[in-house]
C-alpha cells in the first residue's frame, strides 16, 4: 500500500525534519504543506492507498473528509500541541515517529465522524466564550503578538451573557455549547477523553449553574442549532470557522477508516 503524508510543519513546534526523514525511510510519500497548498486538493489528487495528516486536531477534518470520499484509510500523525484525536484514538502523543507504524503493518478501525453543515469534525465543535476565545487568538497570532492568549482571556471574560441560541427549537442559556463526535467523560468544571468513537451518536453539553457545578448533556443522531444571529463564531476541533445558521449537526456512524500501528496500546 502506497501512503501519501501531509505534514503541516507549523503544527506544534514546528520540529518535523525528523519525521519527515522517518517517514522517507519506510518507503511513505511525503508533501510538507506550504502557505499556497491547498490540502484538499492534494488529497484528493494523490494516488495512494491510504492518506494520513502529521500535525494537530485542526489540521485532520479535511483530509479525513477526503478518505470518507474517496474510501480510503486515514492516519493521523500526531505533531500538534494537544493532540485530542490521536489520544482518543490510542495512539501515544508523544510518539510522532512510532505512529508511522500505522501506515507500513496498520490495522484498520472504523469510527464515527460528525458534520456540521457538511463539514467534518472529528472531536468536536464549540460555540460561545470557547471559540470566542479562539477567534480572538488566532487574529493576534496572525499579528505575532506575543501577548495573543492574555488578551483573548481578557475579551471573552467581559462577554457574560449566553451564547443565545437555540437546540432544536428550545432555548439554551449557557456561556459555553459544545456538541461532540460521541461522549466525553464528565468532570465538574472540564471535559475529558473519549472512550468509544463508535457509538453512533453526538452528544451537546452546556455547563449549568452560575458556578457551572455540572452538565446539561444531551445525546442524538443529529441536531439543529439556530440563532438569530445569521452567523456563528465556532471553533471546529480548535480551530475558528464562522458557521452559517441553522448550523445542522449529523453523525456518520463508522464512516471513517482509522490505521492504527499494530500493537497492544493503540
Amino acid at each position: 500500500m502506497t501512503a501519501f503524508l501531509i505534514v503541516n510543519p507549523r503544527s506544534g513546534d514546528g520540529g518535523s525534519d525528523e519525521l519527515v526523514r522517518a517517514a522517507s525511510e519506510r518507503g511513505i510519500h511525503v508533501h510538507t504543506l506550504g502557505e499556497s497548498d491547498d490540502v484538499v486538493e492534494l488529497a484528493r489528487s494523490a494516488e495512494a492507498g491510504a492518506l494520513a495528516v502529521a500535525g494537530g486536531d485542526g489540521s485532520l477534518g479535511a483530509v479525513a473528509a477526503v478518505a470518507i470520499e474517496r474510501d480510503l484509510p486515514f492516519a493521523c500523525i500526531p505533531l500538534g500541541t494537544r493532540n485530542h484525536f490521536a489520544r482518543d484514538v490510542g495512539l501515544d502523543r508523544d510518539d510522532p515517529v512510532g505512529a508511522l507504524d500505522a501506515l507500513v503493518d496498520g490495522v484498520e478501525r472504523r469510527i464515527d465522524v460528525g458534520r456540521a453543515n457538511g463539514r467534518v469534525f472529528l472531536n468536536n465543535v464549540s460555540l460561545g466564550v470557547y471559540a470566542r476565545l479562539v477567534h480572538r487568538r488566532e487574529h493576534h497570532r496572525q499579528r505575532r503578538d506575543a501577548f495573543a492568549r492574555l488578551r483573548a482571556l481578557t475579551i471573552v471574560a467581559q462577554h457574560r451573557t449566553p451564547v443565545g441560541i437555540r437546540l432544536d427549537g428550545t432555548p439554551l442559556h449557557a456561556r459555553v455549547v459544545l456538541v461532540s463526535n460521541n461522549a466525553y467523560a464528565l468532570d465538574v468544571l472540564s471535559i475529558g477523553e473519549r472512550e468509544r468513537l463508535d457509538e453512533g451518536e453526538l452528544h451537546v453539553y452546556a455547563p449549568v449553574g452560575l458556578l457551572r457545578s455540572g452538565w446539561e448533556e444531551r445525546s442524538g443522531e443529529r441536531f439543529t442549532i439556530d440563532a438569530a444571529a445569521g452567523r456563528l463564531p465556532a471553533a471546529v476541533d480548535g480551530e475558528p470557522e464562522m458557521l452559517e445558521t441553522p448550523i445542522e449537526f449529523a453523525v456518520e456512524p463508522r464512516a471513517l477508516r482509522v490505521l492504527l500501528p499494530r500493537r497492544p496500546d493503540a
